[in-house]
């Protein structure tokens, strides 16, 4: 594999690979050799482990349609997590707002090292993520106010969506008549995602949650991801058909809410075995990040392919959200974002051994003292 200016330049075998005669040499001997692996629903940097309240920014409750609002505008680079995902391999986190809205804010893709957030970018926005469920009802209904119940969280999206038409159509109308226009920052995210622009991530775990995320998203035509999709191995059918796909997840934890009671290591495998596209998530720091490979791996002793395994966290969430053609898969123009694993990375005694991002080595593991070492991206020479 050759590598130019952080980008893979050709793959093959070595007497079909041109490699300069100054190339620097890595050998990966004895290693494994993967794309980083990509967090697909992820809260690292924006719900900072160890900080307390000073280091959550992850839902902003005080407006239930916070389409507006930029999960980028609030990364901390220095959150531990991102140094876990190196540790894990993953070096790129779709960072998303959390689920305490029915409509929580703009996502955004951002590599796992870097000194700030605009240099750890890759894309933004992303998607858009919203909540269906549990989440929304209590934290409005805490406050006495809309939305308290499942069909107030439904009312809600659908009036963003209704007004988000009124406005496209109003702004057109302006264009084409020359005349001035007040632009919306709210409606603007959400006429993109009417367009078919940007992707709706709809957090649902319950199976009738996932039916009204269906409902809507008919209604209104947009592109959607069904995110945790809990119990979506129940309308496994429904989603293959529709082509929807799944980013399923957290699966290393307890059943910690009703939503969740059919949370199953066996689902992955029973929603790829009907014929929907999904990706594994860790729901960082819900699980630790760096554990989103061993999702993986207890999701196959369950019953899901290795291979899909694989592809749950590479190619296919860089596909769903539109990142297939910078990271995901080892092959020429994408971004040299590469993994030196000690064995196959299902096996839970492999670890990464070395992590580049953009062909600059960001993490290594020492031998000698068993420590895992960051490049600090504070202090670089």
């Amino acid at each position: 594999m050759l590598v130019d200016n952080g980008l893979i330049v050709a793959v093959g075998a070595e007497a079909d690979v041109d490699i300069p005669d100054d190339a620097e040499i890595v050998d990966a001997s004895g290693t494994w050799v993967l794309p980083g692996f990509v967090e697909a629903h992820g809260h690292a940097g924006v719900f900072e482990e160890g900080d307390g309240w000073a280091g959550v920014d992850v839902n902003e409750t005080t407006d239930p349609n916070g389409a507006r609002l930029r999960a980028l505008d609030a990364i901390n680079p220095d959150d531990e997590g991102f140094r876990d995902a190196l540790a894990g391999g993953v070096t790129t986190v779709v960072v998303k707002p959390g689920s305490g809205n029915p409509i929580g804010g703009r996502t955004v893709a951002v590599k796992s090292w870097g000194r700030t957030a605009d240099d750890m970018l890759l894309r933004e926005p992303v998607s858009v993520k919203s909540a269906l469920g549990e989440n929304p009802k209590r934290v409005y209904g805490e406050q006495k106010k809309l939305p308290s119940t499942r069909l107030g969280v439904a009312a809600v999206i659908r009036d963003a969506f209704t007004k988000a038409q009124d406005y496209r159509e109003a702004r057109e109308w302006a264009i084409r008549e020359g005349k001035p226009f007040d632009r919306d920052n709210t409606m603007e995210i959400l006429v993109r995602v009417l367009d078919g622009e940007v992707p709706w991530c709809q957090h649902s775990h319950r199976a009738d949650d996932i039916a009204t995320a269906i409902r809507l998203a008919e209604e209104f035509g947009y592109k959607l991801i069904v995110n945790h999709g809990t119990e979506g191995h129940l309308l496994a059918d429904t989603l293959a058909a529709k082509e929807i796909p799944v980013i399923i997840g957290p699966l290393i934890v307890g059943r910690s809410k009703v939503e969740v009671r059919r949370r199953s290591m066996r689902n992955p495998g029973i929603l790829a075995r009907a014929g929907v596209q999904i990706a594994l998530t860790t729901d960082h720091p819900v699980v630790p990040i760096d554990y989103l490979v061993h999702q993986a791996t207890f999701a196959v002793k369950e019953g899901l392919d290795s291979e899909t395994a694989l592809r749950s966290i590479t190619v296919n969430p860089a596909r769903m959200l539109g990142l297939d053609d910078r990271v995901g898969a080892l092959k020429a123009g994408l971004d040299a974002d590469l993994v030196l694993w000690s064995g196959d990375p299902l096996d839970v005694m492999s670890r990464a051994v070395r992590v580049f991002v953009g062909g600059r080595e960001v993490y290594h593991f020492d031998e000698a003292t068993g420590l895992g070492v960051t490049v600090n991206p504070f202090y670089q020479e």
